[in-house]
């Protein structure tokens, strides 16, 4: 690998006037990307001069701010972890008063097997461009913890507020609609946290999907802890009264959760494409929704369970998996035509685009690499280009367009330098 310069002139660099070239047909590879003319701007050109001395005066104060950017991951992780410590202080004196210290502890071990389902399923969805693990950590301590909180905290409300005649209406009441509404919402409320304080790295409604799976997996834990210990604390054969619980919620149902609030994050990460407050919100509120519904529809199945299981969930099932399979398909053919305008302006070879945004290409990519002893630096190349195509698909948005640009100047700094060690 090595730099490429431009065959013929220079390239139009969006540092050097106002207002930018047509908009070409081929920017917009997907209905994911899609970008309007008037934020269009040519990719930086490259003519071998040191990167440094490329960075426009009106750009160099948010080099700062950019590095400051990523500091503000580590604090929103830290202040999730304390929040979600504080949580355990409701969390668990609930679990314990339901379930008893050995229905505490076998619900808990029993609960790791659906969660490791959904966080495998987690890690494949987002292998192509990783979510920082900062995040992440987010993500799930919310789900797992401080979601859980808040439910506990807002579901007597609905008690209160409404009467019933006799119990069975209330625990139909309760499942159908304050569970519904109030863990959705709950949930749901890490994900507008995400949107808003780390909208950099919330790219897309394959981070969306990737962020409100771990938020759900994370908070099905939780509850599976619940009901798998109370089946056990409660049962007269604690043994059969597991398994059973285990089969609906551990092997029928390990999705359910994700799946609910998969559609809100689907709905906030289109609205981050085009970042703005209000739309962010908006899409908040409109993404609960069809969760709050799918949630209804699971929660209110009887009698007819196993006839509504085969011919609604699972097909709701299917369905959710083909859409995060086509969206993967619009994110890898979105990266590759970012990094075809970096091409275009001298940063890479065609060849090496093709290696670095598709999959058989990064196969071979790393392939190669392991024989020579850099898969380490492969991978770190290959998470960079990511990295940059979704940086400059956030100017062409029009989002934080100066210091989305010196995050770009940093991005390809780096990427020089990786290339150097990946050829060396």
């Amino acid at each position: 690998m090595y730099s490429q310069h431009p065959s013929s002139g220079l390239p139009d660099d969006p540092y050097r006037g106002a207002g930018g070239p047509p908009l070409p047909q081929e920017a917009n590879p997907s209905w994911m990307g899609q970008v309007q003319p008037e934020y269009y701007r040519a990719a930086p050109g490259h003519q071998g001069q040191p990167l440094a001395g490329m960075v426009p005066p009106h750009a160099q104060g948010t080099v700062l701010q950019a590095s400051r950017a990523r500091s503000g991951l580590l604090g929103l992780s830290v202040a999730g972890g304390v929040l979600a410590f504080l949580s355990l202080f409701l969390v668990v004196p609930f679990l314990l008063s339901n379930t008893g210290a050995a229905g505490f502890l076998i619900g808990f071990l029993a609960s790791l097997v659906p969660l490791a389902v959904v966080l495998t399923a987690v890690h494949i969805i987002d292998r192509w461009e990783p979510e920082p693990k900062r995040l992440l950590f987010f993500a799930f301590t919310w789900g797992a913890a401080v979601s859980v909180a808040v439910t506990l905290l807002i579901q007597p409300f609905f008690v209160i507020a409404f009467q019933f005649t006799d119990q069975p209406d209330l625990q139909t009441y309760m499942a159908t609609v304050q569970a519904p509404i109030v863990e959705e919402f709950a949930k749901s409320l890490g994900l507008l946290i995400l949107l808003l304080a780390a909208r950099r790295q919330f790219d897309g409604p394959v981070d969306g999907v990737v962020f409100a799976f771990t938020i759900a997996g994370g908070f099905a834990f939780t509850e599976n802890i619940l009901y798998f210990g109370r089946a056990i604390a409660e049962s007269a054969s604690p043994a059969s009264g597991l398994a059973q619980v285990f089969f609906l919620r551990g092997v029928m149902s390990p999705f359910a959760h994700a799946i609910f609030t998969g559609t809100t994050g689907l709905i906030m990460g289109f609205a981050a494409r085009r970042w703005h407050t209000g739309a962010s919100i908006g899409a908040f509120v409109i993404g609960l929704l069809p969760a709050m519904f799918l949630h209804n529809r699971w929660n209110s199945m009887g009698q007819g369970f196993l006839l509504d299981y085969i011919v609604v969930q699972v097909p709701i099932f299917v369905l959710a998996v083909a859409g995060i399979i086509f969206l993967r398909v619009a994110e890898k053919r979105l990266t590759r035509q970012r990094l075809l305008e970096y091409s275009a302006a001298g940063w890479f070879t065609p060849a090496e685009v093709q290696l670095l945004a598709t999959h058989g290409g990064r196969r071979t990519a790393l392939a190669w690499a392991a024989g020579a002893g850099r898969k380490q630096q492969m991978k770190q190349l290959l998470k960079a280009a990511t990295q940059l195509a979704n940086t400059r698909q956030r100017i062409l948005s029009g989002r934080d367009v100066p210091l989305n640009q010196a995050e770009e100047r940093l991005q390809l700094q780096r990427i020089l330098a990786l290339r150097e060690s990946v050829a060396a």
